[in-house]
């Protein structure tokens, strides 16, 4: 790498001028470091016990599958039996499912219990 070089704004600001491929080597460099830096924090997270999920539920909630359906599928759940746990129909969950309708805050509480997710995973 070479020698920076430092220059003095009228306004009082140094600047530090740099080669474009002295810059380019920093960018990775740090790129590097911060993708290191998020691994670590999410094996931190891992080791902590929390959940993490699989590409595919991530793929699907991009995809706008309606997040209810997403994590029922994930945990194994059939329809009916998320419905009878959350105290609502199959129908009413059909149309969550379908975004039909939002479900009020109390059921869509309910469902996230059962799925063991958020609320806010939900939304």
């Amino acid at each position: 790498m070479g020698t920076p070089q430092f220059i003095q704004t009228t306004a009082g600001e140094r600047l530090v001028v740099l080669s474009e491929q002295d810059y380019s080597t920093l960018l990775e460099q740090a790129e590097d470091y911060l993708g290191i830096q998020a691994a670590n924090e999410a094996r931190a997270r891992i080791d902590a016990g929390e959940e993490t999920f699989p590409s595919s539920v991530v793929e699907a909630l991009l995809d706008d599958v309606a997040p209810v359906r997403v994590f029922r599928e994930y945990r194994g759940m059939r329809a009916g039996e998320l419905a009878e746990k959350a105290g609502i129909s199959q129908g009413y969950l059909s149309e969550i499912e379908a975004g039909k309708k939002t479900g009020s805050l109390g059921v869509l509480k309910r469902i996230a219990e059962v799925l063991g997710v958020e609320l806010s995973d939900l939304t």
